[in-house]
């Protein structure tokens, strides 16, 4: 109930205003979200990658409404990615980019979109690098993987998200898991209704086993997203009974979530991946954040009510 609450309030635009010009809700932002800049983002990639980490870069933007905005999106991403290459960080991150973001909901959004994700994935390898294509909620699902399986004639390393409370997503597995593919598998962070998606956490995560298993014993390269102790450890005994070496998957974690997991895992030989979102536009993403765990919202509670 306090999930689907505070997934709510991510979509109020009153609650929006108060909270991002509160300066102490920008205190709290700093644990979840690189900073602003594309400077900031070059600096906090620069300091996982030498703690033996993978990132990948968010450009947050959401309900992108006229073509200029989408544009500006675009040139983002490139200006990210030239920097990254001037700055040899390029062979330990990629960009995640969303489709909305990009002109998705405009009139012709589908074209606008699919030539805009392609500017970005020519940029990505001209740096040396590759773009995964985040999932967003369910009314854009399948014209988000009809973006990625065009996108992927030409640019066969672009990865592709599943959530694994959307009741469909056993057969996108399917569908996804097949050699050269990369699947980011997570839960999901939407407001989704009961009739497409699993609202009890324990479905989610029975879900999210009974998906990793296809993906796993598939010929695709798995993307565990998730922070759950349980379902590392089924991953990994599904990595080994799959056969599959550490460098035949990987974990991905938020930025600011579990960093101490995070470096566990990347000393043991797992190769982690860091989900590093930057931008002035954090509000939605911030929400679903706290929206996911419970000690997300108690740190968040705790720095309004004191600054120590």
């Amino acid at each position: 109930m306090l999930r689907q609450a505070l997934l709510g309030v991510s979509q109020s635009k009153k609650i929006k205003n108060l909270t991002t010009r509160a300066p102490i809700a920008r205190d709290v932002v700093r644990r979840f979200v690189a900073g602003e800049t594309a400077d900031d983002v070059i600096t906090a990639t620069r300091t996982l990658s030498r703690s033996g980490l993978q990132v990948s870069i968010d450009h947050l933007a959401e309900d992108t409404w006229d073509t200029a905005q989408a544009d500006a999106i675009v040139a983002a991403y490139l200006d990210v990615l030239a920097r990254l290459s001037e700055a040899g960080l390029t062979s330990a991150t990629e960009v995640s980019v969303k489709l909305t973001a990009l002109g998705q909901q405009l009139a012709d959004g589908e074209k606008i979109a699919f030539e805009n994700a392609e500017k970005i994935c020519v940029a990505a390898r001209a740096a040396g690098t590759m773009i995964t294509i985040d999932m967003e909620d369910h009314t854009t699902t399948d014209a988000t993987l009809g973006i990625v399986r065009e996108i992927r004639r030409d640019f066969p390393d672009t990865g592709a998200v599943l959530q694994a409370y959307l009741r469909r997503t056993e057969e996108d597995c399917r569908d996804l898991a097949m050699p050269g593919s990369r699947v980011r598998l997570c839960k999901g962070a939407y407001a989704e209704p009961g009739s497409v998606a699993f609202q009890d956490r324990q479905e989610i995560d029975l879900s999210y086993v009974r998906c990793l298993r296809i993906l796993m014993a598939g010929q695709g390269y798995p993307m565990l997203a998730t922070h759950d102790p349980r379902l590392i450890k089924i991953g990994q005994r599904l990595a080994a009974d799959n056969g599959r070496a550490v460098d035949g998957y990987e974990f991905q974690m938020l930025y600011g979530v579990r960093p101490t997991e995070q470096q566990r895992l990347a000393s043991i030989g797992h190769r982690v991946r860091v989900y590093l979102p930057y931008g002035t536009d954090w509000y939605g993403y911030l929400i679903r954040r706290l929206a996911e765990r419970p000690a997300n919202l108690t740190f968040f509670a705790r720095s309004l009510i004191s600054r120590d």
